[in-house]
């Protein structure tokens, strides 16, 4: 167990409004004669010192550099940016919709109460016993008063210094010696724990001592996103600035050919995500990783999952064998004990707080959205975040385009926000981080590209406006706000159908997850705005896809322009490869899907989120629609049949629930008895039909009130006499005399 910490270095968000407050307090104090005492002057200069020294501390962030500007980059591409779509749609608005929130009344205002679950699930633990692979790890010290404990050279230490990293934590304190010494380590700790520099630093004291006249690439970090990647690099570059350290960045959306400069002039350590680092080890000449001495993997259960796994064992086979491997996450799978497996030799397995998987300072809450009131999501959420939660907020969509419709609706309505998801460009996506990590926007909305890893400091609230896939979501979504000591606050919209993962959240919760309930009179009043800008909404969603569509002709004719002009030079470029076919990946996607349907229904546990049922809902619409088109006979047939199945359904449920609340005694039940003469009676019918049993004429029935039938009986007897009627009437049309008799008759008249 390691023992309970407190973040000692302040965020670079409060390091630099210190420095802001200190600026400020000089300007205004007047100046004072020179007579004081000695005393006096001695603390000022104390004072002085100290401010010197907190305005020497950098931010180790920093997105802008990476690529050009989104202005130029629209003027290039001759486009313009959402911002200005909206502004225009604004301008254009004959009367300004958010004036009527300004009269409403704010009197009523959010409930709190504390969330009570229906049923407590069993408690689940963990599936493998793993802990004969793994060395032991006795001993290991989680404490450590100063960076100077943990043996790195000094400009190492006047790089944390800069930074304004005064006390390791926990997971540094334990990872650093370990890793020095070149074991393998398999590290988790809960978000905002600093792993980031707990993989840096012992892996920048090492390269101080490398052979300096052979340049080769010696340390290789991946990672599943490509802003975590450019955070990791840029983390680096301002550890490393004290030292002749290279660092480089290869990630996909920059300059291909940038990139492959970079990687020829041999940089120390490279920080990649593994798409783009496979491409250029497999087509650009002379990149190689022979000389690789570190592997580290930062997010490492999240590159294990579908679409990294075959990507991340590529890159494993082509790494040497004998090399230091170091894994990360705030949460570890049974997926990452088979990569423990396969890629690392005696590791020691470091968990800063195996106890609690959740800070401490975070406060989680649940809003339900009932099965009626969907369509009022959005007015939920910008009641919320028109009155509640009005800054430093990152919202998850479930989709791209629901995180576009939402930054229109934030636009439209008057509230600053930026939008962060995969249908943007690089440069665009840096941009929007950048812009919410300054403050010039009160809202990020964005999909699960930013709920991995990013420390974007001063994060107050997370609301997961469309609930996460599961549990593990879940923890990375709400780790981007509560880090490093600080509050924060996690809310989560749940429907109906998100009731397994709601169990999950309130069992790691406890007793502190509470429930809020919003203010109808804000949800109806937004929800009728969120009406009248529908048409808004609809122009600049239209003048976007003409945009698309013009860039898109545009480029197919410079391509045109290029393959007639340089078409010789295109064609003697050797063709890019990859270490897969579209056919192959194709089939392993498919695989592993099916592995984990089969492993979902094995525990008997499957989550399915708001996303997926809504494709089923539309799926068996779209079935629906289909058999409206279908001939009659055939409709009313999967009518009867689908009837039939919902029939046995009840039955054999009602057989269950019977069973189970009753001792069986000796004999048959009543619905036994009931089946199996319904079960003769089809027989019978079978038989009559084939005309196995001659019936007898029933005469005397035909006086006898007749029982009103079933739906299902009506339809099979319909299609019996439907199929009886056909018959003989084909036999008896093959008379030639009645056809000839019957043309005569006709043709007499």
């Amino acid at each position: 167990m390691s023992p309970s910490f407190v973040f000692d270095p302040p965020s670079d968000e409060e390091i630099e409004h210190s420095e802001r407050e200190e600026e400020e307090e000089d300007e205004e104090e007047p100046e004072e004669a020179e007579s004081g005492s000695d005393s006096d002057s001695e603390e000022e200069g104390r004072h002085k010192e100290a401010r010197v020294s907190k305005k020497k501390t950098q931010s180790p962030w920093d997105f802008a550099k990476y690529t050009e500007s989104v202005a130029e980059e629209h003027a290039r591409r001759s486009t313009t940016s959402v911002d200005e779509k909206i502004s225009k749609a604004l301008r254009q608005r004959s009367t300004p919709l958010v004036a009527e929130l300004d009269h409403s009344s704010e009197s009523e205002l959010d409930e709190q109460e504390d969330y009570k679950p229906d049923e407590e699930d069993a408690e689940e633990g963990y599936g493998g016993d793993s802990k004969s692979f793994f060395a032991p790890s006795d001993g290991t010290s989680f404490h450590a008063d100063s960076f100077l404990q943990l043996n790195l050279s000094r400009p190492l230490l006047r790089a944390c210094e800069a930074l304004g990293y005064a006390k390791p934590t926990p997971i540094q304190a334990a990872c650093v010696p370990l890793a020095l010494s070149g074991r393998d380590i398999c590290g988790s700790a809960i978000t905002g724990s600093g792993k980031t520099a707990a993989f840096a630093l012992p892996t920048l004291e090492r390269l101080l001592f490398r052979p300096k006249r052979m340049r080769a690439i010696r340390v290789l970090i991946l990672t599943p996103t490509r802003e975590l990647a450019v955070q990791v690099h840029s983390m680096i570059e301002k550890l490393a600035q004290f030292t002749d350290i290279r660092c480089c960045l290869v990630v996909g959306g920059l300059s291909t050919k940038v990139q492959e400069v970079a990687l020829r002039s041999m940089p120390d350590i490279v920080v990649a995500t593994p798409g783009r680092m496979i491409d250029h080890l497999r087509n650009a000449m002379s990149v190689d990783l022979d000389d690789l001495a570190v592997l580290i993997l930062d997010e490492a259960d999240r590159l294990l999952e579908l679409g990294f796994s075959a990507e991340i064992q590529e890159l494993v086979r082509l790494c040497p064998k004998k090399r230091q491997t170091m894994l990360f996450s705030a949460t570890m799978t049974e997926e990452v004990d088979e990569l423990i497996k396969l890629s690392l030799s005696k590791p020691l397995r470091l968990s800063a707080d195996p106890s609690t998987k959740r800070p401490a300072t975070l406060i989680e809450e649940v809003v339900r959205i009932r099965r009626m009131r969907e369509v009022n999501q959005e007015a939920v959420l910008l009641a919320m975040c028109s009155k509640t939660f009005t800054s430093k907020v990152i919202i998850f969509s479930g989709t791209k385009q629901a995180a576009h419709r939402l930054k229109i609706i934030f636009g439209l309505a008057g509230i600053k926000a930026a939008e962060l998801h995969g249908n943007l460009t690089q440069a665009q996506r840096l941009e929007a981080l950048e812009q919410f990590r300054k403050q010039q926007v009160d809202f990020l909305v964005a999909t699960d590209v930013a709920a991995r890893g990013l420390d974007i400091i001063g994060v107050q609230t997370v609301i997961n406006f469309a609930c996460p896939r599961d549990l593990t979501s879940y923890v990375h979504r709400v780790g981007r706000t509560a880090r490093a000591g600080r509050e924060g606050y996690a809310v989560t919209f749940v429907t109906d159908n998100d009731r397994s993962l709601l169990k999950a959240i309130a069992k790691r919760a406890g007793s502190k997850l509470k429930s809020r309930i919003v203010a109808e009179q804000s949800i109806l009043k937004w929800s009728h705005i969120i009406e009248q800008m529908e048409d808004q909404i609809d122009e600049v969603l239209r003048e976007e896809s003409e945009e698309r569509a013009l860039r898109k002709a545009e480029m197919e004719a410079t391509k045109a322009e290029n393959m007639i002009e340089h078409k010789d030079e295109i064609f003697s470029r050797p063709k890019r490869t990859w270490f897969v076919t579209e056919k192959e990946k194709k089939l392993a996607a498919k695989a592993a899907k099916a592995s984990s349907l089969e492993k979902n229904k094995s525990s008997g546990k499957e989550v399915i989120s708001a996303e997926q049922a809504e494709d089923l809902r539309m799926k068996e619409k779209r079935k629906r629609e289909r058999e409206k088109h279908l001939p009659r006979k055939k409709r009313r047939k999967l009518e009867a049949a689908r009837e039939m199945l919902e029939d046995e359904e009840q039955d054999g449920n009602q057989v269950e629930a019977k069973g189970t609340n009753k001792n069986e005694k000796g004999g048959l039940s009543l619905v036994d008895l009931a089946y199996r003469r319904a079960k003769a009676v089809k027989a019978v019918n079978k038989a009559v039909d084939s005309g196995k049993i001659v019936k007898k004429s029933q005469k005397k029935s035909s006086n006898v009130p007749r029982k009103t039938p079933s739906r299902t009986e009506e339809m099979r007897d319909l299609f019996q006499t439907d199929m009886k009627d056909k018959k003989p009437k084909r036999r008896g049309v093959g008379g030639g005399k009645k056809a000839k008799s019957s043309f005569k008759s006709k043709s007499r008249y």
